[in-house]
């Protein structure tokens, strides 16, 4: 009988670095969870989807198709007319290629990866003062959402014409 015991206790040893295991790869899938949730809640919280989600403008928000990119632009005097690009992991219309850090530094700082200015209308000002962990929330629940093909049109120079809805900042009139 003492060796039937003997293989159970050694059974149980040998199932402990497995459960460790295991229960490490929970533990993180719940940070993950935890972190994309926050993201979620900053994203909702800071009014991203009202530029960023097609319909938003119009009544009619698609939260299908959350963050995809609007279909009516903001025309900036002397600027053009920006629209909100798609934000979802689609690597052809969205952000699929852009890696968490390069997210969060263009929330931040309002500079793509490759260098060029995201659009006058991107409060990225007031999200400069983000945690880097509100900001690498916000890039992982970003990536959690599901690639959504939308090539939002535009931006659209002060000479040229828009092919789609546009919203106005009208400055008041000279006195």
């Amino acid at each position: 009988m003492k060796p039937a015991i003997l293989t159970k206790k050694r059974a149980w040893l040998f199932a402990l670095p497995a459960l460790a295991a295991l229960a490490a790869a929970f533990s993180t899938g719940a940070v993950a969870d935890a972190q994309t949730e926050r993201g979620k809640y900053l994203v909702s919280l800071g009014g991203c989807n009202d530029c960023h989600t097609p319909g938003y403008f119009l009544g009619k928000p698609d939260f299908e198709h959350r963050l995809s990119g609007s279909e009516v632009g903001f025309e900036l005097p002397g600027l053009g007319v920006f629209h909100g690009p798609n934000l979802t992991p689609d690597k052809e219309t969205g952000i699929g290629n852009w890696t968490a850090q390069e997210i969060a530094a263009a929330i931040r700082t309002g500079a793509r990866p490759d260098g060029r200015e995201l659009a006058p209308i991107m409060p990225w000002r007031g999200l400069s003062v983000l945690t880097d962990a509100d900001a690498l929330a916000i890039a992982a629940y970003l990536k959690s959402l599901p690639p959504v093909k939308n090539k939002v049109p535009g931006p659209f120079g002060p000479t040229e014409t828009p092919t789609s809805f546009v919203m106005k900042i009208v400055p008041p009139a000279a006195k």
